[in-house]
């Protein structure tokens, strides 16, 4: 029998390098769900935010742990990123867009602009110098005529 729910973790190193790794991962879980292409772009955009400000913003670069969390209930996709570096001093003035405390970088300041637009739900939690925790949500199918049942 199919269950509602199922999860998954990843723990892997902030480098730049597994930005796409976490992508990837997170798209290949969600395909549990049948979402369309459009879905698994949404998804794989707001992960790749969420992983590239921890690499840059959280870690400064450094190498240190990056643990996502996924988990699938109903026609419904969690995931949550969390880093143990920075933090971050005023979460509402850094979820503003065009704002980056990285400018030397090229940063645009839209990774959560874009993780706002490309999920239903979207929740930053931070505390400097304790790291960062970043909640996402979306559902999936809800585009479509009906909602589409996965095949067992």
């Amino acid at each position: 029998m199919k269950q509602d729910t199922n999860e998954m973790e990843l723990i892997f190193d902030s480098c730049s390098e597994n930005e796409g790794f976490a992508r990837v991962a997170v798209a290949a879980f969600l395909t549990q769900l049948n979402p369309t292409l459009e879905e698994v772009a949404d998804v794989k955009t707001a992960v790749s935010e969420a992983v590239t400000n921890a690499v840059i913003h959280g870690y400064d670069q450094e190498i240190h742990k990056i643990r996502i969390r996924c988990r699938i209930s109903g026609h419904a996709m969690e995931i949550e990123i969390r880093d143990e570096g920075n933090g971050i001093e005023d979460v509402e003035k850094a979820m503003q867009p065009m704002f980056t405390t990285r400018p030397e970088l090229d940063r645009s300041g839209m990774g959560f602009a874009f993780m706002e637009a490309f999920m239903d739900e979207l929740e930053v939690e931070s505390e400097p110098g304790k790291g960062t925790t970043v909640r996402m949500k979306k559902k999936i199918g809800s585009g479509r005529d009906g909602w589409i049942v996965p095949q067992s």
